[in-house]
């Protein structure tokens, strides 16, 4: 992660959203798409190592911040 660098600004609000409490996958692509082609968000936030996947038995695929996400929202003054 490069903290010298400025974060995308929506980036920044997808991680700090995740950050409050793990999202189900479903939750994440609905509230984040658009009536345009889908933003690179999730895409960016993921390729970054801001955000995971994770599958949890009888609940789904969960998308949960990683250590490289708390670290950006720290270096940007965010809270999760």
């Amino acid at each position: 992660m490069d903290l010298d660098k400025p974060a995308d600004p929506l980036v920044l609000d997808f991680v700090e959203w995740i950050a409050r409490q793990p999202r189900p996958y479903s939750e994440v692509v609905d509230t984040w798409r658009t009536s345009c082609p889908r933003l690179t968000i999730w895409e960016d936030a993921s390729d970054s190592g801001y955000v995971t996947r994770e599958a949890v038995g009888g609940v789904g695929v969960i998308v949960t911040v990683t250590g490289a996400g708390e670290q950006l929202l720290r270096a940007h003054g965010r809270k999760g």
